[in-house]
């Protein structure tokens, strides 16, 4: 079976692998030139959508006007933040758009490519269907040519089967996480010529030598064998300039079917390394001519560097570096799994910039390239895995889990942040057979990176390159095998709230300080990835009874709890200089008074001030922790209470005072503050944003026990996300402003109910429209 049939004929089981090229933005360009050969259209805006679904529906004369008029990326169903139940979003739902393509389109073949869809999707154009693709966490795509109607309008129909399919990874038994439903990642209409780039992978060469080496694969799909005069053209660039390219012939006869064809760039001349302080990219272009017209291109982002895993540790570029991260639940409040790129670049900077954490895991599933991308440009290494939860299904659920090992790696293998694959189901049982095919894929797909597999279970059988462990005990095991990743702990071990008392939230810290230390201990440990980065929503058998698993050092809205502020001291004070206290100011909110002042910092040395008397001084805690570059510092303040009042901790590193924080004993709430991470957005529906929202004392410190109701108002073109009034939990939330389709300027008004109104101003730019 030649690939064209091949792709026609596995549409009604698995869509197309064919990873498709979305339309290079940080926020999502409405729209790609067509001077590479092909034409890149968005159809994200207009989406006609129902809850209800109806045989009828998949009907091209069916009318849709009743229909809600909807932006991808778009939830099935918006929910509280909290005390759901998952039933809510488990339905089959209907999308539907309508388009006509730009002249000229004719005799191109053309692609309907979408990034996720949760869960299973089926799929009609014009009344045919086309088949069901299962899986919400892989992209996928679905051949449109022969349904076109090249004159009029066309309507694509997408069923959403949003419910927990045991046939579906990662269903079958049950999952600590909710998947929630809808068209949740972008959508795009592909237009190519008959002979086309499929994909393209970069494979860096001898980065670490004098002469690096460029090796690039371009998967290529024809409906014929080639004829004479045709070209395949590679080019990489440094910005706008040129380093090198390659202009290479291509053998009449020449059959795609099975292989792609490799072009080699050398004399690079000074390449910089992609590292994590500088991480340097470059662009392949790739140009498919026929008797020098351009028939096609594309173009990847990459950069070079070494990264392995070794017996001393992990290794990029030849230099050993601790892993120090956190899992990553890409769900937010309200809209689950569905927040544009803004939104999902904004948590690679919270993990790298305000947590300070150099790894993050996709767990339990390939998570959006928006996320990627951005772990690409600001150095955050990630290990990504295919979807799962302990459970391993039957022969067909297994098939689509390898399926998803091809997807996964298709799409992602370009990027530079990527250094292992997880191609093991989260915490599951051996199966030999089945964990021998995910490994060799994954190798065969991509032999530049090394495997692992998230296993709980000590004596499982290693197939794959890295032993990656989840260990929740303490002291944790000893490494097993010469190469070792500790990649889950903590977590449901001891879930933390904001609101928890002092005693909970310092030994919070004190777990993840602890196991950091541990790993710094033996060189064969290559680090750690605690569980988690954020709280995330769950099923009612997991959690803490409001279907929320309390297990992130930050919470729901990504705002810090204490233990967040470990993370943060692990920085080279050169880097920023960081004190923050593993408790909140309060002389009883332990069992018998306040006794240990716990504050993770990268001070040498803090001086501890009561009504500014100096009351206690305090070295890095090297007894409890001796392995931690920056250990947390602690002082026992039990006896330093002759008079209550303000705090105030001055740190100092070298002699010389760098920092100094207060925290005000009145015990009242001072200061209301709104915190936007952006106030400049595009109007094109989808584009969104964090505003937190924050309840203070006169020095900035936030006040815990906190719980007013903000009542909020918009005004323009946006609308709020979130509860309205919303109700902070502990002295802090967040809500996030969405745009409409339309420029102008918004304004968020919100009151609170003693502290005053705040408010903060939007500039929303015009869209780029999207032509079909």
């Amino acid at each position: 079976m030649d690939r064209r049939n091949f792709l026609k004929a596995t549409g009604t089981l698995i869509a197309s692998t064919a990873v498709a090229p979305a339309v290079s933005s940080a926020y999502g360009a409405e729209a790609a030139p067509a001077a590479n050969g092909r034409v890149l259209l968005p159809i994200n805006r207009r989406w006609r959508y129902s809850p209800k679904n109806s045989a009828a529906a998949h009907e091209r004369a069916f009318d849709d006007s009743g229909f809600a008029r909807v932006t991808i990326p778009h939830t099935n169903v918006r929910l509280p933040w909290h005390s759901f139940d998952d039933i809510d979003y488990e339905f089959i739902s209907i999308y539907r758009r309508h388009f006509r393509l730009p002249a000229g389109a004719r005799g191109r073949r053309v692609f309907v490519d979408f990034e996720g869809v949760m869960t299973a999707s089926t799929v009609w154009l014009n009344g045919v269907g086309l088949g069901e693709y299962k899986g919400g966490f892989t992209p996928f795509s679905f051949e449109l040519t022969q349904h076109i109607d090249w004159d009029g309008d066309n309507v694509l129909a997408v069923e959403v089967d949003s419910t927990e399919r045991a046939d579906i990874p990662p269903f079958g038994y049950e999952i600590d996480y909710l998947t929630f439903g809808g068209i949740y990642r972008e959508v795009q209409l592909r237009l190519v010529s008959p002979t086309y780039i499929e994909n393209i992978f970069a494979q860096t060469i001898d980065v670490l030598s004098a002469e690096p080496k460029l090796q690039v694969r371009c998967d290529l799909v024809s409906e014929k064998p080639l004829d004479a005069g045709w070209t395949i053209e590679v080019a990489i660039f440094d910005g706008d300039r040129q380093i090198a390219n390659v202009v290479q012939p291509l053998a009449a006869g020449m059959d795609f079917s099975k292989t792609g064809d490799v072009v080699s760039l050398e004399n690079l001349g000074r390449i910089e390394l992609w590292d994590l302080k500088s991480p340097k990219l470059y662009r392949v272009e790739v140009k498919l001519r026929k008797d020098n017209r351009v028939v096609d291109g594309d173009s990847r982002r990459i950069g070079f560097r070494e990264a392995k895993f070794t017996p001393q540790g992990f290794s990029l570029n030849g230099k050993i570096i601790k892993l120090r991260g956190l899992d990553r639940h890409q769900t937010f409040p309200w809209v689950g799994q569905a927040m544009p790129g803004r939104v999902q670049r904004q948590d690679a900077i919270i993990l790298r910039k305000n947590l300070k954490c150099n790894i993050v895991r996709t767990s339990h599933y390939p998570q959006s390239r928006h996320f990627l991308d951005a772990c690409d440009e600001i150095g955050l290494l990630v290990l990504e895995e295919i979807p799962g939860w302990q459970h391993i299904g039957d022969q067909s659920w297994q098939d689509i889990s390898v399926d998803n090992v091809d997807r996964m790696i298709k799409r992602d293998w370009n990027h530079p942040s990527i250094i292992l694959w997880g191609v093991r189901i989260n915490e599951s049982q051996d199966n030999h057979n089945f964990y021998v095919r995910t490994n060799a894929l994954a190798h065969k797909l991509d032999p530049t990176r090394q495997t692992g597999g998230i296993r709980y279970l000590y004596e499982s059988e290693l197939l794959e390159d890295v032993f990656t462990m989840n260990d929740f005990g303490f002291p944790l095991r000893a490494p097993n095998h010469p190469l070792y990743l500790n990649t889950e702990f903590v977590g449901h071990t001891y879930p933390t709230k904001t609101i928890d008392n002092i005693e909970r939230l310092r030994e919070h810290t004190i777990r993840h300080a602890r196991v950091h230390d541990q790993l710094a201990s033996n060189p064969q440990y290559a680090g750690g990835i605690g569980w988690c980065a954020f709280d995330y929503n769950t099923h009612s058998n997991f959690g803490s009874g409001d279907r929320i698993c309390y297990h992130g050092v930050t919470d729901i809205w990504r705002e810090p709890k204490p233990a967040a502020g470990f993370y943060r001291s692990q920085c080279d004070p050169e880097e920023e200089i960081v004190l923050v206290p593993a408790f909140h100011w309060a002389r009883g909110d332990e069992n018998v008074g306040f006794t240990n002042a716990l504050v993770s910092s990268n001070c040498e040395h803090l001086k501890f001030y009561i009504k500014d008397k100096l009351v206690a001084e305090a070295d890095p805690d090297r007894k409890q922790f001796p392995h931690l570059k920056y250990a947390p510092l602690s002082a026992d303040l039990s006896n330093a209470f002759k008079e209550w009042g303000d705090l105030r901790i001055d740190g100092y590193i070298g002699g010389k005072q760098v920092i100094s924080r207060s925290f005000s004993g009145r015990g009242a709430d001072q200061k209301f503050v709104l915190a936007p991470d952006d106030t400049t957005l595009v109007g094109n529906g989808a584009d969104t944003t964090r505003v937190v929202l924050r309840v203070t004392d006169e020095f900035g410190a936030i006040r815990p026990f906190a719980a007013d109701a903000i009542r909020l108002e918009i005004n323009g073109p946006a609308e709020i996300i979130g509860d309205n009034p919303f109700s902070i939990v502990g002295g802090q939330g967040a809500i996030w402003i969405r745009t409409l389709e339309m420029s102008g300027k918004a304004k968020l008004i919100a009151v609170h109910p003693t502290l005053g109104v705040q408010q903060v101003e939007f500039e929303i730019t015009q869209a780029e429209p999207e032509i079909v």
